[in-house]
């Protein structure tokens, strides 16, 4: 039995392009994947994305950003919460990433959010990434 981990590919698609320094890279889409993107998006860690209809479930074309010396704006991802181990939070416990230069996204009963919303609503849930 194989048990797969979408997430963990989406970041480690993401995590690979950004070191072999790529413009884009594409990626299958669903609908949790492209929550994640639009976080990304919005709080300015890629360039842009576009989704992208081959017929299929579609496919997500992340633009990476870089800073003018050539260097990723994302430097680290973390996978927290995985198939095999669910890690949830309270309200009270949502974890600071880099001492709040990054940022924890969160699946909550109000959908995927960063971890500084779902602290300013008080609502919990399963921490699923550090991005810093």
């Amino acid at each position: 039995m194989t048990i797969t981990d979408p997430i963990a590919d989406y970041l480690t698609c993401v995590r690979n392009a950004t070191r072999a320094r790529k413009k884009r890279v594409d990626i299958p889409a669903s609908r949790l994947k492209r929550d994640i993107t639009r976080i990304l998006k919005r709080n300015r860690l890629i360039e842009d994305y576009a989704i992208i209809d081959d017929g299929k479930s579609g496919l997500i074309r992340v633009l990476l950003k870089y800073t003018p010396d050539g260097d990723s704006v994302i430097e680290g991802i973390q996978r927290i919460s995985r198939p095999g181990l669910r890690k949830y939070v309270s309200k009270d416990a949502i974890p600071r990433v880099r001492n709040n230069v990054g940022l924890a996204i969160i699946s909550t009963s109000q959908g995927l959010m960063t971890g500084a919303r779902a602290r300013k609503l008080g609502i919990g849930g399963e921490v699923l990434c550090y991005i810093w």
